[in-house]
Formats: C-alpha cells, sequence, structure tokens
C-alpha cells in the first residue's frame, strides 16, 4: 500500500497530498528505506531506457560519440540539438523517419513546439522516443533483422532487450506480463527495488563495460537526455556524479557513483512532486547537499504571481 510522500500546501492549508512508494538501497544493496508498495511491479517507463541502450550496444549498435549514446537513453524535449542528433544518426544508417514505429508528436520544449507547429506539425522524429527507436532500426540492419514488426515482443532485438531488462533487474517477466509503452514498445513490468539494483549496476560498473558507457554518456550529457530545464538535467547538474532517468506517470530511479539508489512512483503520477521528492531522496542517500539541490527541496506555489506555499515532502516521512 502506498504512502503520503508531498504536501501541496497554499496559504498555511494543505490543499493536496501525493501518495507513492518509495525504496533506498545502501551501495551493498540492503534497503535503507522502504516506503509503500515496492516489491510490487510497475511499469517503469523511460526509466527503462539506459537498460534498452545497454541492450543496443550489445547487439552491435556503435555511437559515434557519448553526445548520441545519450540521445537514444533520452526523452528528449525535441529542442534542435536533439533533432540534429537523432537526424545524424538516422542519416548514417538510412533510417527513413517513416519507419520509426513511435506516433507523430511535438516536442516537449515550449520554443520548439511552437516552432514546429508553424513549420511541420506533429513529427516521428519529434517524439520523445525518437533517438532510441532511430537506434532500435539502426541495429536491426547492423544484424539483418527485419525492420518491419521491431515493436513486437517476439522480434529478435526486443528478445534481447527483455533479456538484458531481466538481467539487470533480477526480474523475469514473462510475455504475458508485457505492456506496451507510449511509443508502442513493449514495456517489462518491475519492482522499485529491483529497478533502483539495475541503477546501481549502471555506476559500479567497470569503465570498459558497456552499461559504464550508458552512465557516463547520461551524466555527461543531462541536457541531452531530457532538455533545459528538465528534471533530470536540473537534478544531475547539481549533483556531481548522479545517474538518473525519470518515467511517465511518476517514476524516477537514479544512483550515486557509490552505489547508493533509489527509486519511486507516484501514484498519481504529477510532475509537481517529482523534483522536491527526489531532492530529499538525494540528501538521504548521501548526496552533496549543494546550493543548486537545496533549492529543488521546494517549488514554490504561487498565488497572484507571488509565492504563498510550497510543494515538498511531507516533514518526517524521509
Amino acid at each position: 500500500m502506498s504512502v503520503e510522500l508531498v504536501e501541496v500546501v497554499r496559504s498555511g492549508f494543505r490543499e493536496c497530498v501525493h501518495r507513492g512508494s518509495a525504496v533506498i538501497l545502501r551501495p551493498d544493496g540492503t534497503a535503507e528505506l522502504e516506503l509503500g508498495a515496492v516489491h510490487a511491479p510497475i511499469f517503469p517507463r523511460s526509466t527503462n531506457k539506459p537498460m534498452q541502450a545497454l541492450a543496443l550496444l550489445r547487439c552491435g549498435f556503435e555511437p559515434v560519440d557519448a553526445a548520441e549514446l545519450a540521445i537514444v537513453a533520452a526523452s528528449h524535449y525535441g529542442e534542435p540539438e536533439h533533432i540534429r542528433l537523432v537526424r545524424r544518426l538516422m542519416e548514417r544508417h538510412g533510417v527513413a523517419e517513416d519507419l520509426l514505429g513511435c506516433p507523430p508528436d511535438l516536442p516537449l520544449a515550449e520554443s520548439a513546439r511552437a516552432a514546429a507547429v508553424t513549420a511541420t506539425g506533429p513529427a516521428r522524429i519529434y517524439m520523445n522516443c525518437s533517438g532510441k527507436h532511430a537506434a532500435m532500426l539502426a541495429a536491426c540492419l547492423h544484424n539483418d533483422w527485419p525492420v518491419a514488426g521491431y515493436l513486437e515482443p517476439g522480434h529478435p532485438l526486443q528478445k534481447v532487450v527483455i533479456e538484458t531488462i531481466a538481467e539487470l533487474t533480477g526480474q523475469a517477466s514473462g510475455s504475458d506480463a508485457l505492456g506496451v509503452d507510449g511509443c508502442g514498445l513493449p514495456i517489462v513490468p518491475v519492482s522499485l527495488t529491483n529497478l533502483a539494483r539495475a541503477y546501481a549496476r549502471f555506476v559500479t560498473a567497470t569503465p570498459d563495460l558497456p552499461q559504464r558507457r550508458v552512465a557516463d554518456a547520461v551524466r555527461a550529457h543531462p541536457r541531452l537526455i531530457s532538455g533545459t530545464d528538465a528534471p533530470d538535467e536540473r537534478l544531475m547538474t547539481a549533483t556531481p556524479g548522479l545517474f538518473c532517468k525519470i518515467g511517465a506517470d511518476g517514476v524516477h530511479a537514479g544512483a550515486l557513483p557509490d552505489g547508493a539508489t533509489f527509486a519511486y512512483k507516484l501514484d498519481d503520477g504529477h510532475d509537481r512532486a517529482r523534483v522536491p521528492l527526489t531532492a530529499a531522496l538525494l540528501r538521504r542517500i548521501g548526496a552533496p547537499w549543494t546550493d543548486g539541490l537545496a533549492a529543488m527541496a521546494e517549488t514554490p506555489v504561487l498565488g497572484g504571481s507571488r509565492p504563498v506555499g510550497s510543494i515538498r515532502v511531507i516533514p518526517g516521512v524521509l
């Protein structure tokens, strides 16, 4: 059963409460904190992306640089640099945009969204998962696998992805348990505890291993895996060595260089609770309490354009 984690206080009145589940694991993998249903399966959504990127490296996909690997693991905001990197990847491998299996969309960044509305309208390349889909098609071409049906669980590529996620999380799922993510790809249910364990395996891997390559690329390019002023960009910029990735509908996971990890799921999936909760979890697992991280501990609630309250972790929960 989930617990109350974050509250919204306006003019001294508790206006809303966000419930959820959260886990913190120590570097040795034991539980430091368990709140709510941390052993029940959830759909991790885009927190899967580093694991999918690792699977692509294992399938022979070779990015030209860390920036390209970051865009493969990204939920990008469709800013010009994001789209440039995805196009470069596609052109290098001869991937046409109409082969992308993700749905047409508009960029998440407001300025890029406005430009796209007037220029082209929704397009598959603007969808936040387009880097991952482009790399999946490139991996199919590299291995002489069919590009048709690459979204299906039985496709050779998706079999490698599912096996990689099972290996990293330690949680196997049968085909009957799989869901369909927002971009159309299979999604594997895992528990928050096992999701946190997977993230530890990225940061504690030796530098020569592909999982460490993924973690290092994400940490080196936090804006590429998200967007300007996006939660992951802000959190990784403020926290030295942090490797983290959000997922839709209130999921987030991350790890510090020593292997201490967190993962959580907000029941209502509301984005406003993310940053204060992540900041508090990072403080609990021993992240350096930088000015940037401290500034994210509470998000102002506005009334008439002035602060009249805040969004904050409920005192005493963590």
